[in-house]
């Protein structure tokens, strides 16, 4: 998608983001979970790959974990900075493919699919290879991911209907380019006042592939569920949450 980069989707949706995707039950679960990895209260030190608005990383925090942060986003950043306990985050501004913070982690995490927001198998590689260099010897770095369905595009495009209301339609129209495993999509939110375009663009992985970048890093797939209740994950599955770690670490 040409003039995409890795702040627009944030810098775009940043105002509407926490309206369209409230703190509740499923944030919290997953907070719990990952503040159990973390080592719990006064455990280790957690990392959230493209923070955002805080919606993982303030409950995470609130269990008495130690959280850190990197996004692009400068807009995204600054809604995390407006709620309570924002301000005492430390987070610093950029792609976080680079993992350009100091210091080791208990825990490196990437939710909600974020992982695809690197564009290109080389940036992803990156990615894993850096983290792995942030992780403490009982370190994990934990994904949470889509599994690819190619089967939902018609002629590689679709248009699925996400909200209707009164006053707005939200409308995602997609673009599939099975070659470089990329989804180009626009989130189209119409109102009376007109439309507003929300670009999103994706680089998806199967989660083999994951496992074989994990390899390259020096980690190795420790866990695998189908979500934040840890249920088994089958051939079935739509989502994962991967867990990876160093060979020979519990």
């Amino acid at each position: 998608m040409e003039g995409y980069d890795a702040s627009t989707y944030g810098d775009l949706i940043a105002d509407v983001y926490d309206r369209w995707h409230p703190r509740g039950e499923g944030t919290e679960t997953i907070a719990a979970l990952l503040a159990e990895l973390a080592g719990g209260a006064g455990g280790g030190r957690a990392l959230e790959l493209a923070i955002g608005t805080g919606r993982i990383a303030l409950p995470l925090a609130e269990r008495g974990v130690e959280v850190h942060g990197i996004d692009a986003s400068e807009a995204m950043v600054a809604e995390l900075r407006t709620k309570p306990g924002g301000g005492r985050i430390p987070v610093a501004l950029g792609d976080f493919a680079d993992v350009a913070v100091e210091g080791r982690f208990r825990l490196v995490y990437v939710v909600f699919n974020t992982f695809f927001a690197l564009l290109t198998q080389a940036e992803q590689v990156r990615c894993f290879r850096n983290v792995a260099e942030r992780l403490t010897d009982d370190g994990v770095f934990v994904i949470e991911a889509f599994v690819p369905d190619p089967k939902r595009f018609e002629r590689q495009q679709s248009v699925n209907t996400n909200r209707v209301t009164v006053d707005e339609v939200l409308l995602d129209v997609s673009r599939h380019d099975p070659v470089a495993q990329r989804i180009d999509s626009q989130h189209m939110l119409m109102r009376a006042e007109g439309i507003r375009l929300l670009p999103v663009s994706l680089r998806y992985a199967w989660p083999s592939e994951l496992d074989l970048m994990a390899q390259l890093a020096g980690l190795r797939l420790r866990e695998r569920w189908a979500g934040w209740r840890r249920e088994p994950f089958t051939a079935a599955s739509g989502a994962h949450v991967s867990v990876y770690g160093r060979p020979g670490s519990p």
